[in-house]
């Protein structure tokens, strides 16, 4: 008998294993729809030759242009080299213009040209359209509880962040 035909015997079953269902794993879910917002958007996106990442530091300069990089990086969760090399690009196209603060030498301000204040027209239609693709069949009082939700979820993860004390309790209760 070939060592490809013996059957492995049935791995025994422990009490400790854990079962995943699919009730279970809620950071899943969120991925998994976060992957499809994403490529929704994505590709409404593609033909306007602007990618998620340029998108995300738009959407936060249209709400306030002339924040520092290191405040910029904070509003858009992305730190380190990632958005130092996001803002040359941005800044290489026109979309952005980088400026030493007058007052801190170590600062650099960044603020939209015209051209990256006129995409907000162009784009923004575009994620309305991405979320209400997302929202189909929801009524707007489920789409208000869906945002109050995602916020508590937002909200108990930044506290077990912050206080690792209460992440430890969390831990114990599961055990």
């Amino acid at each position: 008998m070939s060592s490809s035909s013996r059957k492995k015997p049935a791995r025994r079953r422990r009490s400790s294993d854990v079962e995943l269902s699919d009730d279970f794993n809620i950071g899943s879910s969120l991925r998994y729809t976060f992957r499809f917002m994403y490529q929704s958007l994505q590709s409404l996106l593609e033909p306007h030759d602007i990618s998620i990442g340029t998108f995300y530091f738009l959407i936060t300069l249209w709400k306030g242009d002339g924040l520092t990089q290191r405040e910029l990086a904070e509003r858009v969760g992305i730190m380190g080299p990632g958005t130092v090399e996001q803002l040359r690009r941005m800044e290489k196209r026109g979309l952005i213009k980088r400026t030493p603060s007058v007052t801190d030498r170590r600062k650099i301000h960044v603020f939209l040209t015209p051209k990256g204040r006129k995409l907000k027209n162009e784009l923004l239609p575009l994620a309305r359209k991405s979320n209400a693709i997302a929202l189909l069949g929801f009524s707007p009082a489920e789409t208000r509880m869906l945002r109050q939700y995602l916020a508590r979820i937002r909200a108990n993860m930044s506290a077990a962040k912050a206080d690792n004390k209460a992440a430890a309790r969390m831990d114990a209760s599961f055990e």
